[in-house]
């Protein structure tokens, strides 16, 4: 789904339950079947991510800097020579005198955003870590913005969190422990594709949260109404849960913490004003007993209001609001600021916010945003901050000139596609219907027909909300361990309500009460506006542990991640060549003269009219690829004469493209020649050079070959440490590598070592040229005396 500096970022796209007694010791339990079923209505194929080698339950900012801090220290005691360019995750590390492991960093994932947690818990402490593989539930994209072909990867990744997990109207507000519902950690990424390598390559991030209104609030959905009225459940007047949960942002965001509250302010009944009149109450208690310079920033927006205006630009507004915050938060950046902005300083970029450091800039504070549900507008104000601190973020890599993005370009483009992917998936997770306001509601240019869409999707969410949302709500209990069946105690299905599940504090007292006026945790204020979970000290220390790896383990070998020179790889079936493409998928094909993705483009000028849309881009792929694998065409008038009879078969036959597929050969010479409808782009004008539709065989016993070379010598590697007889040695092919440079890139090279004797010739052949003789020693007398004797003698 997405590659982070070589990391490979997969999708589960199937599980099985496999029952691991034998089942002549197995003990069946009547209700076991239908908690089975309960349990498997979890569909983990369905947005649910993991990686081998890359934590995501962590930001970026998290992993590049609080993963690099006991270096130091770990080099003093555990070997004398490191290299300075040290990789949390590539075969970079402290490697061992002699041996051939490698030493790396890790640390625990973050609880709040992995899903099978419980599920682990019971055998982590029993199995091997390389069983323990965390998942995360959210949404993962990514796409490629060519630059004047300079590869610029945009990853957007969203956390859904697995405290108070659950469906829209079941799910409001806060449990005791300040976890709110349909609460998301969205994280853009954008780095330099053509430099994989954390330490050498330029990275950058940007992290906002949604999520529900932190109060004891709910709607009873038992009136079947579309808008069920808001109720307060408790009373707070000390703003206990509301304290519990901003006291989680300082922990992992820092300060500012920054609220952008979109419910409505006017209504004629109250309904959604009942939310924010309350939120204005516990933030207003709160920022008593914070320090002026962190208190919390509470922005309020009656964004639907606002829309209804016909003299009111939605987006314009939201501009404004967005550059205020990211100039609050600032962003993550690995690199010091470019020597251009130094020169040419912009007044945008010298009023920006952050934590500025040696190596680059760090996010302090979060933009927190909400409406009722979370979905629709929270959406499109997400997607005009993160718009904002996208042209920072390509101005601080020094890719355009003024840290501004203007709609209707290219890279803005394929940023919205990003964000309405993003969108659409989070509210079928939490509302169970796409989106029904998108970024072009709001702009004021969605076509006529989506005002049918929308309905349909108000229909849809509606109809999940009334009927369906009870029966996944039970099986998020269970498969989050919410719920864990007890012999003697009433089953998941026969619970009126799961309150007491997600409220601990109604089963049992807290022996300890929090203070009403210092609310946060101890330690996170002194650090402020740093967060706390990413400073040095010996709690967050404890956190991290040392893995030793072998050089040669899968899970630190990048290289063979991510081009697998073992396999024949096919272009259509490559990741960095599947994914979208401002170029292809965007910039209109007659652009000729400005290919810019930062030139504004008209509104009808786009590339998706070329190519359409993703299932027609599938069936090109699926076309192109039937067409490399059939024969070539025995004669030009074999062609013509298919093709005609091909243009009067049925629709159903035009689906079986597998089963009639021959490659179409046009040609300009002659009269007779027919030329075919141009459905697919030919190479020539996608990539500027033609290519050959089948390699030769030739090339593919030259390939083959290369293949198994490359087997021998990775067998010969592997096998080094394990095999030390002559007889098993000899078996294996002893290559040696062309290049002896250690490291190689377009940035760097590293020259190879030379050994002590290399360096003492070397020496004394300059001292010689210089008339600098050195003193003949006994060895130099016997080979001159062995010389003179097989010349003269």
């Amino acid at each position: 789904m997405a590659d982070i500096g070589g990391h490979a970022i997969y999708k589960i796209e199937d599980t099985n339950m496999i029952y691991i007694p034998n089942d002549s010791v197995r003990v069946t339990h009547p209700d076991e079947a239908r908690y089975l079923r309960i349990f498997q209505n979890v569909d983990l194929s369905s947005n649910f991510y993991f990686s081998y080698s890359y934590d995501l339950s962590h930001s970026l900012q998290y992993n590049l800097t609080v993963l690099r801090m006991p270096l130091e220290t770990l080099k003093t005691e555990t070997t004398q020579t490191r290299q300075e360019s040290f990789d949390i995750f590539e075969d970079e590390g402290l490697s061992t005198q002699g041996g051939s492991g490698v030493f790396g960093i890790c640390s625990k994932p973050y609880e709040k955003y992995v899903w099978n947690g419980k599920l682990l818990d019971a055998v982590k402490n029993t199995v091997h870590r390389d069983w323990l593989l965390y998942i995360i539930h959210g949404f993962c994209g990514q796409s490629k913005l060519l630059i004047y072909g300079r590869p610029i990867y945009v990853t957007l990744i969203a956390r859904r969190s697995s405290k108070f997990a659950g469906t829209r109207f079941l799910k409001r507000g806060a449990n005791c422990e300040g976890d709110v519902a349909n609460e998301v950690e969205t994280e853009q990424i954008l780095y330099d594709a053509s430099v994989m390598s954390f330490s050498a390559g330029s990275y950058s991030s940007y992290v906002q949260v949604r999520g529900s209104v932190p109060l004891y609030w709910s709607q009873d959905i038992s009136t079947m109404m579309p808008k069920p009225p808001i109720t307060l459940d408790q009373a707070d007047p000390f703003a206990h849960v509301a304290a519990l949960h901003f006291d989680q942002m300082l922990q992992r965001f820092g300060s500012p913490i920054i609220i952008l509250n979109l419910v409505k302010e006017r209504e004629k009944r109250k309904h959604e004003r009942i939310l924010s009149e309350e939120l204005v109450a516990a933030v207003t208690y709160l920022n008593q007993f914070l320090p002026p310079e962190h208190a919390i920033i509470y922005i309020p927006w009656d964004m639907a209001k606002y829309t209804k205006s016909k003299l009111c630009n939605v987006l314009d507004r939201l501009n404004v609001i967005a550059e205020s915050v990211v100039k609050k938060t600032g962003f993550f950046v690995n690199r010091p600021d470019s020597y251009c902005s130094i020169l040419r300083p912009d007044e945008k970029w010298n009023e920006l916010g952050g934590y500025v450091v040696s190596t680059g800039r760090l996010q302090t504070g979060v933009l927190r945003t909400n409406c009722v549900d979370c979905l629709d507008r929270t959406n499109t104000a997400q997607f005009m901050v993160g718009k904002c601190a996208l042209a920072y973020q390509l101005y601080s890599l020094g890719l355009i000139d003024k840290p501004n993005l203007q709609f209707d370009t290219d890279a803005v483009r394929l940023f919205e596609e990003l964000y309405e992917d993003h969108g659409d998936t989070l509210s079928l997770q939490y509302g169970g219907s796409q989106l029904v306001h998108r970024v072009k509601t709001y702009r004021k240019i969605a076509p006529w027909t989506q005002h049918s869409k929308d309905i349909m999707q108000t229909l849809s969410r509606y109809y999940s909300n009334a009927f369906s949302d009870a029966d996944r709500q039970d099986s998020i209990n269970l498969f989050l361990g919410v719920f864990k069946p007890t012999e003697g105690k009433p089953h998941l299905w026969e619970l009126p309500t799961d309150f007491y599940l997600h409220h601990k504090n109604t089963l049992s007292l807290s022996q300890t009460r929090r203070s009403y006026t210092y609310w946060w945790t101890t330690g996170v204020l002194k650090h402020l506006p740093l967060p706390f979970d990413e400073v040095t000290c010996a709690e967050n220390r404890r956190k991290l542990t040392v893995k030793k790896f072998h050089k040669y383990e899968e899970e630190i070998d990048i290289h063979n991640e991510f081009f697998r020179p073992y396999e024949l790889s096919s272009f259509d079936e490559t990741f960095c060549l599947a994914m979208t493409n401002s170029t292809r998928d965007f910039m209109p094909k007659n652009v000729g003269i400005d290919p810019s993705p930062f030139t504004v483009r008209k509104p009808d000028e786009t590339g998706k009219s070329v190519l359409g849309n993703k299932s027609n881009r599938e069936e090109t792929v699926l076309q192109r690829k039937t067409a490399a694998s059939a024969p070539p065409p025995p004669s030009e008038e074999a062609v013509s004469s298919s093709s005609e009879d091909d243009s009067g078969t049925d629709k159903e036959d035009e689906g079986a493209v597998s089963q009639r597929s021959t490659p179409v050969k046009v040609t300009d010479t002659g009269d007779n020649t027919k030329i075919t409808e141009n459905v697919v782009q030919s190479t020539k004008d996608v990539y500027g050079l033609n290519l050959s539709d089948v390699p030769s065989e030739d090339d593919l016993t030259i390939y083959a070959r290369f293949v198994q070379l490359g087997q021998s010598q990775h067998k010969q590697d592997k096998s080094s440490q394990q095999f030390c007889s002559k007889h098993h040695l000899d078996r294996v092919i002893n290559l040696i590598p062309i290049s002896s440079f250690s490291q190689d890139n377009i940035y760097e090279v590293q020259p190879p070592r030379a050994d002590r004797k290399s360096i003492e010739v070397f020496h004394a052949h300059i001292q010689a040229g210089r008339g600098d003789m050195q003193p003949l020693g006994k060895d130099d007398f016997l080979m001159y005396r062995e010389y003179i004797r097989n010349r003269y003698m």
